[in-house]
């Protein structure tokens, strides 16, 4: 049973009531689905570009062919097909919330189809430059533990940037050698830490935390703090990372990310079974996590030598 329309009809276009229902979708999506930080930020932001293309118009009056037009339009902005298919799918859940809501009765954006997306192998650092990289933050720096524990830790469980920028000093147990990390929807994971990151970050916490959050009124629950004692900012991770991979020779194009496929395709390459590394990144599908076996050919090769009756 379709939604009802409301006995006024409510205008939503740009400028009249688009903020009013932006802003409320947006406090649906953080409230009631409990998405997290970044998701919010990006439907904020996809959206608030639908809107400028929208101008005067109503989003009732749209067809299928406006929509079309939208997407072509998006083209304009040099995204990558991934980008584009984020902005198809945010107009998506929008336009499904107006339903519920009934503002909207017909929803043409779910005959819009996403753009076909060519599978993209992961980019791994190879494990000879990753070690030179966890060796770059050098002793004559300011707060070099801390940017070595940094990068071990980022390596060691496979985590997001934003997700170490929010690990908070409680959720990591040095001497079970664990840590427990939220990712994606608000969801724990716990992670384990590897001998050479527990001792990174002992050593930070001895030598150098105590001196960033010592003029802090009160005691920041973060694990990694900045040079005033706040968060690390994921931004900053990203700076962090950029400027180490930069002195070991990494390709400039890589991010913090990078070190999350170089985990789990190394633990691939080691032998880990494919549903552990989907539980130690946090990937809801397997499928998701499948496409880090075509990364090593060399696991490939293997696999097919040992199993094939004729390899």
């Amino acid at each position: 049973m379709p939604p009802r329309r409301p006995l006024k009809p409510v205008k939503i276009s740009a400028p009249d009531g688009a903020g009013r229902w932006l802003e409320r979708f947006i406090e649906h999506v953080r409230s009631e689905r409990q998405l997290a930080d970044n998701s919010v930020a990006a439907y904020r932001r996809d959206l608030k570009r639908f809107f400028g293309w929208l101008g005067t118009r109503q989003v009732q009056e749209l067809t299928i062919q406006d929509l079309a037009d939208y997407v072509a339009w998006l083209s304009t902005f040099k995204l990558a097909p991934a980008s584009v298919a984020r902005h198809i799918a945010s107009l998506r859940v929008f336009c499904r919330y107006l339903q519920l809501e009934g503002a909207l009765r017909e929803n043409p954006s779910e005959l819009l189809g996403s753009q076909k997306l060519w599978e993209r192998v992961p980019y791994a650092i190879a494990p000879a430059a990753v070690g030179k990289l966890m060796e770059s933050p050098q002793r004559a720096e300011e707060f070099w533990r801390r940017d070595r524990a940094l990068l071990e830790v980022l390596y060691a469980t496979g985590c997001r940037a934003s997700e170490v920028a929010d690990l908070k000093l409680a959720e990591v147990r040095l001497d079970e050698r664990f840590c427990r990390c939220r990712g994606k929807g608000g969801k724990d994971r716990i992670v384990p830490l590897g001998a050479k990151a527990v001792e990174a970050i002992a050593a930070y916490l001895e030598h150098e935390r105590p001196a960033l959050v010592a003029h802090c009124a009160e005691a920041p629950v973060w694990l990694f703090v900045s040079r005033r004692g706040l968060r690390l900012r994921r931004e900053r991770i990203w700076e962090l990372f950029k400027k180490h991979a930069a002195r070991v020779g990494i390709d400039a194009n890589r991010s913090p990310h990078s070190l999350r496929h170089s985990f789990a395709t190394h633990l691939l390459a080691g032998g880990a079974d494919l549903r552990q590394v989907q539980e130690l990144l946090g990937h809801a599908s397997i499928a998701t996590t499948q496409i880090y076996t075509h990364v090593d050919p060399a696991r490939l090769k293997a696999i097919h030598k040992r199993f094939h009756p004729r390899g």
